[in-house]
């Protein structure tokens, strides 16, 4: 193996060759972490279908997972410059995370809000059981 000054090895191939320390363990991390998504996704859709807040969020974070593991596997299997490796990793990880604590947070504050009010408003509506039940005046009579 020849060694090189550290911005040189931005512009060798990505390979088991001139990479041996990290490129079987991106490449397996990254088929895990692309399973994992699926089946991450999968389980929290069904199990918040009707959270439409929540939804939004597990697909943005499937397709960004999706797109970033998918390209980390082409690099792998192709052989590209470790430079586009690299920039592939810090973009995708700097997406799922700015997706993850950024851009959904304040919709989530909005959403428990949203939620807040009505469960007063329900709770309020039916504090009084008599309020469930109808007064002989709001009764409509039969015409024969």
């Amino acid at each position: 193996m020849k060694l090189f000054p550290p911005w040189e090895y931005m512009f060798e191939a990505f390979s088991a060759e001139n990479f041996p320390d990290i490129y079987q363990p991106i490449w397996v991390a990254s088929l895990i972490s692309l399973i994992a998504t699926i089946v991450f996704y999968n389980v929290r859709t069904r199990q918040l279908h009707r959270h439409k807040v929540y939804l939004e969020m597990y697909e943005w974070i499937l397709w960004t997972g999706v797109i970033f593991f998918s390209l980390l596997l082409v690099a792998a299997v192709f052989r590209f410059d470790w430079i586009i490796v690299l920039s592939t990793l810090v973009i995708g990880l700097g997406v799922m995370v700015w997706v993850r604590f950024v851009k959904f947070p304040p919709f989530f504050r909005a959403y428990e809000r949203q939620l807040a009010k009505q469960r007063y408003y329900s709770r309020e509506r039916f504090a009084k059981p008599e309020s469930t039940i109808r007064t002989k005046s709001s009764r409509r009579r039969r015409r024969r």
